[in-house]
């Protein structure tokens, strides 16, 4: 991580306050009561017995931890860009310097946000402050191309930069492995990149034709929780929020989508112990700002689970789990692996409850 800049879980942060800012301002004054009130009535789900808390240790799971380092940045395309391509860009829309990184064009990257790690462009400096754009620091970059995306702010900074004669582009978000395709090519469009390498790079991203095919095939019951404790940000992943797509295709099933919760709702205890899941996926930073497993299982009704019993827990890289581009099948291929270690352990913990 990088000293001089907070970017724990940038990528989620930017979607929140863009797809729900309304109802979670509203959800997070009164999160904190959230986690121990009662479920709504129509969101409510037939309760699932928790394990026995006597199980074996044997059956207990270190918590598996899946870093940018365990995933490598694949080997950039280098195929010739179109004459009077861009020679010096900032990419501020999420993940998108990984992308311009792997269709060979890290040596143009002249500035980044928070979300972009590939070491191809670590050298370039990072040029918002938390989840905001500095103007001031991207125009003394001397870019000719921004390339940003609809959750890119605020829009101030970018009217001021645009309005020194540098070329803004947005290209589409990716909340999904199918929606990837869109993204990589919007960018290789934006800055010369040649179709053949685009193709290359969304076959990379993706795992294949219309995003590959699931992996993997458990009855594992994963619940992704968003989490900032030192801010009582405590957040149910569901459907939409790009944690659903990685952990069905991984092979598991999202409890918090099969339920029919929207992307982040504010936590409480009993939905958890409705949900009764098997494991849990997190952030790294998010489960840093809980106190590591030992917290995380503190939360209230997490410890009423299957997951409690047997401390199944993933943690993965904030800037790595919802960037959504080059590395993005090597998460999955990672989760597959996770969900699989942890199927034994799931199964041994239902049979004793």
């Amino acid at each position: 991580m990088r000293a001089n800049t907070d970017n724990c879980g940038v990528s989620m942060s930017r979607r929140l306050f863009r797809r729900q800012s309304v109802r979670l301002l509203a959800g997070f004054g009164v999160v904190l009561m959230a986690l121990t009130s009662c479920a709504s009535p129509e969101k409510s789900t037939e309760t699932r017995q928790p394990a026995s808390a006597s199980l074996d240790t044997d059956s207990v799971s270190t918590p598996i931890m899946i870093t940018s380092s365990d995933i490598p940045f694949p080997s950039p395309v280098m195929e010739q860009w179109r004459p009077q391509a861009p020679s010096r860009i900032v990419t501020l829309a999420t993940g998108s310097g990984e992308i311009v990184a792997a269709l060979g064009g890290a040596d143009r990257v002249v500035g980044r946000d928070e979300t972009s790690e590939s070491p191809e462009i670590d050298r370039a400096p990072i040029v918002t402050s938390g989840h905001a754009v500095n103007a001031e620091a991207v125009i003394a970059a001397q870019p000719d191309l921004v390339i940003v995306d609809p959750g890119t702010g605020p829009s101030e900074a970018l009217d001021q930069i645009r309005s020194v004669g540098i070329e803004v582009v947005e290209v589409p978000e990716a909340f999904s492995v199918v929606e990837v395709s869109a993204k990589v090519m919007a960018i290789g469009a934006a800055i010369g990149a040649p179709k053949t390498s685009i193709n290359q790079v969304i076959e990379l991203s993706t795992g294949g034709p219309n995003g590959g095919s699931p992996q993997g095939n458990t009855e594992l019951r994963v619940v992704f929780l968003y989490l900032r404790g030192t801010s009582a940000i405590y957040l149910l992943g569901g459907s939409g929020s790009g944690a659903d797509d990685l952990i069905t295709r991984s092979g598991a099933i999202d409890v918090g989508a099969e339920a029919g919760f929207e992307a982040f709702t504010p936590l409480t205890a009993e939905e958890l112990i409705n949900l009764n899941p098997d494991a849990v996926l997190v952030m790294t930073k998010g489960l840093e700002s809980v106190g590591g497993v030992d917290g995380l299982f503190q939360l209230p009704g997490l410890a009423q689970t299957n997951a409690a019993t047997t401390r199944n827990v993933v943690a993965v890289d904030d800037t790595l789990l919802l960037t959504f581009g080059p590395r993005t099948s090597g998460v999955i291929d990672s989760l597959t692996q996770a969900w699989s270690e942890f199927q034994g352990n799931a199964i041994r913990a239902g049979s004793q409850s």
